[in-house]
């Protein structure tokens, strides 16, 4: 097949359950009111764990959320979160008329069924082989949300799970406006799913040094902040339909944003810890600043991965401040969204679009709560503590994941 190089790719679609909502106009509302959805773990006892915080999510109700009761008996939290997400983002979407083999799904997990794994491992200790669901391989692989969704909704074209730790949702959406791009696909639901909240994800986190060890749920997620120690385990799912121009101008799709720029970029450094210097993570938000076109003087947001954790927050800072110039870097408007929903891994960067794109569109930046006192080595402007009304001409999102995978999403209005 012949491929095509300038095809234009927009958002038709977004839906999002998260710590702080369950609904886009909830976690909107919550985020311009600066609400934390951290709080003390309810789902499990944490009396022997080093961690007992983390930012789940609350009053979600699978069915009521458009997914089927027979799906949630039979699969895994992660890929019950992504139905949920989904049936947000098609819901506007249910006069979509297309050729099946045109339609893409990239839907990934950083986890996938961790649940599904310790109920089944412990089950073969406790009773023997013979118990084991034969469930227990489609439940737990992690590519099982995006083939869930490609069977719902009959998208027969590529069906693709990317697998980068934190990056997961932004590569996944990244590749799939590549695919439309270039021709591969007329439309893709696109997105990133996790459900990584259980005792043993809590102590190999908490073990390698990763999470907060702060006891007060409210000032725990503390990106950019002096005192931050770690991040927040958070989990959800956010999800979008892209959709080539033309096709969607046809049929008449509401439009929220246009995506026009995607980097990817390796640290090759180390399997955990970020490359200090910010340099790698800067050729991601380069590329896809260069690729949206931005020009000097533009108001650009930023949405941070800002994690929280001593080194992402420094290295972070300065990748943006070798991407955009010293001069450019200090008139961005930036922040972290995870100090109000924590961290969701392979969904924070699908859920951090998306409040990008509602960012881009009401003209009011989120806040990063919980910035008293700011990192003198986190000198940009952070939009601390209070949203911020100002026009947006352009707004980017930055993950960083495990393993030295960067990636960052360019949108525009259309």
């Amino acid at each position: 097949m012949k491929t095509i190089d300038n095809r234009r790719v927009v958002i038709t679609g977004m839906g999002a359950v998260s710590p702080i909502g369950n609904d886009l106009p909830t976690i909107w509302k919550n985020l311009m009111d600066g609400y934390c959805g951290i709080d003390f773990i309810k789902s499990f006892d944490t009396a022997d764990l080093p961690v007992k915080i983390a930012a789940e999510l609350k009053d979600f109700d699978a069915e009521a959320s458009g997914v089927d009761k027979g799906f949630v008996k039979r699969n895994d939290r992660f890929a019950i979160y992504a139905m949920a997400a989904a049936h947000q983002a098609m819901k506007d979407n249910e006069d979509l008329q297309m050729d099946p083999s045109r339609l893409g799904v990239y839907v990934g997990s950083g986890i996938g069924g961790f649940d599904t794994i310790l109920r089944e491992v412990k089950k073969f200790y406790d009773e023997g082989p013979r118990w084991i669901s034969p469930l227990m391989i489609p439940t737990m692989i992690g590519n099982m949300a995006s083939g869930s969704v490609a069977i719902r909704y009959n998208a027969q074209g590529p069906c693709v799970p990317i697998v980068t730790a934190c990056a997961t949702g932004t590569h996944s959406i990244g590749e799939a406006y590549r695919a439309i791009k270039h021709g591969y696909a007329d439309a893709i639901i696109a997105g990133g799913t996790e459900a990584g909240i259980n005792p043993v994800s809590i102590a190999a986190f908490a073990n390698c040094k990763a999470l907060t060890k702060s006891e007060d749920p409210k000032y725990a997620s503390l990106p950019f902040n002096k005192n931050r120690g770690g991040f927040v385990i958070a989990e959800g799912s956010g999800i979008v339909l892209l959709e080539e121009y033309e096709h969607a101008k046809a049929r008449g799709a509401k439009i929220y944003a246009e995506l026009c720029g995607y980097g990817n970029s390796c640290d090759a450094y180390h399997n955990t810890a970020p490359r200090p210097d910010g340099t790698t993570q800067s050729l991601a938000i380069r590329q896809a600043l260069d690729e949206a076109q931005f020009k000097a003087g533009e108001s650009l947001y930023i949405n941070a991965h800002g994690t929280g954790t001593p080194m992402n927050d420094s290295g972070e800072t300065r990748a943006i401040k070798i991407a955009l110039g010293e001069e450019e870097a200090r008139k961005a408007h930036i922040s972290s969204t995870k100090s109000e929903m924590g961290h969701a891994l392979g969904a924070a960067g699908a859920i951090e679009l998306i409040i990008s794109v509602m960012t881009l569109n009401n003209g009011i930046i989120p806040p990063t709560i919980g910035l008293d006192e700011p990192d003198p080595e986190c000198d940009l402007n952070y939009t601390p503590n209070t949203p911020v009304e100002t026009n947006v001409d352009i707004a980017i999102s930055n993950s960083l994941g495990f393993g030295g995978h960067n990636g960052c999403l360019a949108i525009r209005k259309i």
